[in-house]
């Protein structure tokens, strides 16, 4: 019998341990919501960089670009598409996950012909990117003068916009990539200012014209338009071209592409 009192002060506190823990399980949860809320936060992004095809290479200065290097047209274009490729994923690498369709062509060819065969080109007024909106369809003027049917001209810049045909075709990236933008390389100019004549002349003003549009996984514009840089008349060298221009532009379109991702909800 003495011990009977016992027995009830270990049973009582057995109870109160009991109770507490609960107390303790909320209690561990509350306090660990912060760190919950902040692994919840903004999540990185991956884009897929899309090469621009074959016949969207349009060069005035590849006579002087061979005259150089020995290289042939067809050897000049592939560098060039390359090059592109390869400075766009050097500026984006930092910033989010990359997939670049020209790192493992084994791999990637059928989906990047697939991706051409959904694609679309149009050309539209290069958008302002102090203030951007997506460029939309455009409705010809047409007008009639002196019984003649006359298309109303506009002098405005124009860009090579890329548009998705296919409404399947971003999930079934989406779902084996991961990627959640999608950057599309339009169209590749390399111009002599003074017209295709001056490609004969070595003092002849150049510039480069990068064509792109950006889309998000579920196929929302969020930035296009044309990215330029000068390129001096001395500069023939396609490997100079692609390290110290190229790389101009693709730090230019990355720019853009942080900016527009500031303004995605």
């Amino acid at each position: 019998m003495p011990a009977l009192p016992y027995i009830r002060l270990w049973v009582l506190m057995l109870l109160s341990c009991i109770l507490c823990l609960p107390l303790r399980s909320q209690d561990k949860t509350i306090s660990t919501g912060t760190v919950a809320t902040a692994s919840s936060g903004p999540k990185k992004h991956k884009i897929m960089i899309v090469p621009f095809e074959n016949r969207m290479y349009l060069s005035e200065i590849d006579f002087q670009i061979n005259k150089e290097s020995k290289l042939s047209a067809r050897q000049i274009k592939s560098l060039m598409r390359d090059g592109m490729n390869e400075q766009l994923y050097r500026k984006l690498k930092p910033r989010m996950g990359v997939v670049d369709l020209l790192e493992d062509t084994v791999k990637t060819k059928k989906d990047l012909e697939d991706i051409y065969r959904f694609l679309s080109y149009q050309y539209q007024k290069v958008p302002n990117q102090e203030h951007y909106k997506a460029p939309e369809k455009e409705k010809q003027q047409k007008a009639i003068e002196k019984g003649q049917l006359n298309v109303e001209s506009n002098s405005d810049a124009r860009f090579m916009n890329a548009k998705i045909k296919s409404a399947s075709l971003v999930p079934y990236l989406y779902g084996k990539y991961k990627t959640d933008l999608y950057l599309f390389v339009n169209e590749l100019d390399i111009k002599a200012l003074n017209g295709p004549a001056a490609d004969m002349n070595t003092n002849a003003a150049r510039k480069i014209v990068l064509h792109y549009t950006v889309y998000t996984y579920d196929a929302k514009e969020i930035n296009s338009g044309i990215a330029e840089v000068d390129l001096p008349p001395s500069v023939n060298n396609p490997n100079k071209i692609i390290n110290s221009y190229f790389s101009q532009l693709a730090d230019l379109i990355a720019a853009r592409i942080d900016k527009a991702l500031l303004s995605v909800k």
